[in-house]
């Protein structure tokens, strides 16, 4: 697609060091000469990636668009959502990672996790955002592809309770440990395959 359409790949962003699977970012990298692989700052400061960023950095790509990193611990440590801007359209996107979920969220039982940052984060960090921003989450286990900021405030079953009720929720929820964690794990803190 991007030979199609004469495109470069500048980017792959993680939102995280995932647990469950291995990124896809090194094998990016070697399909796309010059592609640097990005993780935010803050809470991943044992994984190795080619660019790191914090919030007020903004990430531009070509002249029309701005990816705008905001911390949004609880999932894990190191957690950031990107807030996508483009010239001359006002509606703008955000990529949540497993901090928010279409109708769910991130858990927060392993890798530093923690209900009341996710549940602080997703109040702050994204809840603020305006309604109609498009959310587009890391992972979506009905067939949803995409929610928007409004939809989530009013219809995300754990995002809609008070931060008590959130943290009984996510501290019930009894999940099994990742299976591939123990690979998983080890080759995102250096964003993925590198061979």
């Amino acid at each position: 697609v991007l030979d199609d359409l004469e495109l470069n790949l500048k980017y792959a962003l993680n939102t995280h060091v995932h647990a469950d699977h291995i990124t896809g970012s090194g094998k990016l990298k070697l399909a796309n000469k010059g592609c640097q692989s990005v993780l935010g700052k803050k809470g991943n400061e044992e994984a190795k990636a080619d660019m790191y960023v914090d919030e007020g950095e903004l990430i531009k790509v070509g002249n029309t668009i701005e990816l705008e990193p905001r911390h949004t611990p609880g999932h894990t440590q190191g957690c950031y959502s990107f807030v996508c801007s483009v010239a001359g359209d006002d509606t703008k996107l955000v990529f949540t990672g497993d901090t928010i979920l279409i109708r769910g969220c991130g858990r927060t039982d392993f890798q530093g996790g923690s209900s009341e940052s996710l549940y602080n984060s997703v109040k702050t960090k994204l809840f603020t955002l305006p309604d109609n921003t498009k959310l587009f989450s890391a992972h979506d286990y009905k067939g949803h592809t995409m929610s928007t900021i409004g939809e989530e405030k009013v219809h995300n079953p754990r995002l809609t309770k008070s931060l008590d009720e959130f943290k009984d929720i996510m501290e019930n929820l009894n999940l099994a440990y990742p299976k591939k964690i123990d690979v998983s794990l080890p080759a995102n803190k250096l964003c993925g395959l590198q061979d």
